[in-house]
């Protein structure tokens, strides 16, 4: 569209400078829509922010790494919830990585009670329950994870606690499908063996 200016030579044709929307507006727009070629630029953009959110809170990498995935993941399943017109896009992958780290919080609580239940337990009595040697199962099982390769460690993690398939994984990590499937098999290879050799000693 073109404007005129007068000046003493006649009228002048002068460009209207048109509208721009910036490319996170750009971004949130089409997340909105669901635009699957979006999400990766979106995870880039803003996963450095819920990463480091979630480092401040649970003070552990790995888990915050974990959690990051989680957000993003809920973000896409649940983003016909969000509304560009009523705030920005970081803004809303904030709020559920609030909720996504209060999760993480929640499940640790739980997962240091039961250790301390496990570990009270033999002083009340002598011959554990079958559920108290579950408890003590899931104690090793937390344990030994941790101690696996970061890839296989992130997928078994996605796996028991995000509860997701395989595929899912997949998406969230960016991996091919046969990688996640490989380091799942590894880890639950290794993570066996590893049980298994404690149980012998």
């Amino acid at each position: 569209m073109t404007a005129l200016a007068v000046t003493e030579a006649g009228p002048v044709p002068m460009s209207v400078p048109v509208p721009t929307v910036s490319p996170e507006d750009d971004l949130a727009s089409r997340f909105a829509a669901g635009d699957e070629a979006v999400m990766e630029a979106v995870y880039r953009r803003w996963a450095p922010l819920v990463l480091s959110l979630a480092r401040q809170s649970l003070g552990d990498g790995a888990e915050a790494e974990d959690v990051t995935q989680t957000v993003f993941l809920a973000a896409w399943r649940g983003r016909h919830g969000y509304r560009p017109g009523r705030g920005p896009l970081p803004a809303w992958l904030v709020g559920i990585t609030r909720r996504k780290i209060a999760d993480a919080l929640s499940a640790r609580t739980r997962r240091t009670d039961t250790a301390a239940a496990a570990a009270r337990e033999p002083y009340r009595t002598p011959e554990p329950s079958y559920a108290q040697d579950d408890v003590l199962d899931r104690v090793d099982v937390t344990r030994e994870l941790r101690r696996l390769p970061e890839a296989q460690r992130r997928v078994l993690c996605l796996t028991f606690y995000g509860d997701l398939t395989q595929t899912q994984i997949a998406h969230v990590t960016g991996w091919p499908l046969g990688t996640v499937k490989s380091h799942a098999r590894r880890g639950l290879l290794r993570l066996g063996r590893s049980l298994v050799g404690e149980t012998s000693e």
